[in-house]
């Protein structure tokens, strides 16, 4: 009897860590900033990753995709000198057990153009694989058939600016409920700068922003959560009534595939 108990609690710790399933469990209230946002459950979105410098700045999130392997935006200009933080809530706490990782590679997508912000993700290789547990876990990625209409209710979380005056980025992760549009929707914002590996959301009155870039948009998809959007770009005043746009993941999908298995 006590070794049947042994092995279901393995295979509930295999599945408390397989991708999309946080073992803490997110609130989201009006399914729900991070412009009008609000905190998040400490630990309750497992993949969040921040990407610091040497000197511990924050500036840019990222996604726990495996073990081995975060990925953010191109964008953010990631060096193998800059530090992957994993399992982290408060930034001011020093008391958090979180995993400071260091950065074996990184693999810039060679189409990304700085110009039409086109393409704009990068996988980042740790160079020693992540310690999974109820608070570092991965997040699904979405398949490249996969489909996600406008309207549907995903999310984003970051420690981004609350305001884009504001002087200094939150220490608490802030999460925010925004609907997808689709991209003719999209469109109407802005313009031609739209194209089909961008994905955006908002514009109903939330907004990723600064220190967000990078970071994930999620949807739940049969239960777990995956990861349809990396934060890309967006208003320069992090309006709340302007979407903002997200690399497609389920476009770039075969290039991470690609990217990993050569890897």
């Amino acid at each position: 009897m006590a070794f049947l108990w042994i092995l279901s609690c393995l295979a509930f710790v295999g599945a408390a860590y397989g991708c999309g399933v946080p073992a803490i469990k997110p609130v989201i209230t009006g399914y729900s900033r991070i412009v009008n946002g609000e905190e998040a459950v400490p630990h309750s979105w497992p993949w969040q990753v921040s990407l610091q410098d040497y000197t511990g700045f924050h500036f840019c999130g990222g996604s726990l995709i495996s073990e081995y392997w975060v990925v953010t935006a191109a964008h953010c200009g990631v060096t193998p000198s800059h530090r992957v933080i994993l399992g982290e809530n408060n930034r001011a706490s020093p008391s958090e057990s979180i995993q400071t990782m260091t950065i074996g590679k990184v693999f810039k997508n060679p189409r990304y153009n700085p110009f039409t912000i086109n393409n704009d993700i990068t996988l980042i290789k740790l160079a020693s694989p992540a310690k999974l547990n109820s608070h570092v876990s991965p997040v699904c990625l979405a398949e490249t058939g996969d489909n996600f209409p406008g309207g549907m209710m995903c999310v984003t979380t970051g420690w981004g600016l609350t305001r884009y005056n504001a002087p200094d980025t939150p220490a608490l992760l802030q999460q925010a409920a925004l609907p997808l549009l689709t991209n003719t929707e999209c469109q109407r914002y802005w313009g031609n700068k739209i194209s089909s590996v961008m994905i955006c959301a908002g514009a109903a009155g939330s907004s990723s922003c600064m220190g967000d870039s990078g970071g994930p948009l999620v949807c739940q998809k049969a239960g777990v959560w995956t990861l349809v959007g990396i934060v890309s770009w967006g208003s320069g005043t992090c309006s709340v009534s302007t979407p903002g746009v997200y690399a497609r993941v389920t476009e770039l999908r075969a290039w991470v595939d690609q990217t990993i298995a050569a890897n």
